[in-house]
């Protein structure tokens, strides 16, 4: 609350001296905008597409090698039997 209240009072001074235009304004608050979405979406931590695809793939893969382990101890407990 203390961050917005500042930033508002500081554009309501600038506009009391005539130095910010409407176009000022909204650029300002465009860009604080945009620095709290990336700082809101890197606390996240959240990983690209590409990284997410390439992490799905290894795991698809070790599951497959998985599948192919229990399968095959199976085997070997039966014929143990």
């Amino acid at each position: 609350m203390a961050n917005s209240d500042k930033i508002l009072k500081t554009i309501s001074n600038l506009i009391e001296n005539g130095i910010l235009t409407s176009k000022d304004i909204r650029k300002e608050i465009s860009t604080d905008l945009k620095f709290k979405k990336d700082k809101i979406l890197n606390k996240l931590d959240l990983v690209s597409r590409e990284e997410f695809e390439v992490l799905k793939k290894i795991v698809q893969k070790q599951e497959e090698i998985i599948k192919k382990l229990k399968q095959n101890t199976k085997f070997k407990k039966v014929k143990k039997s």
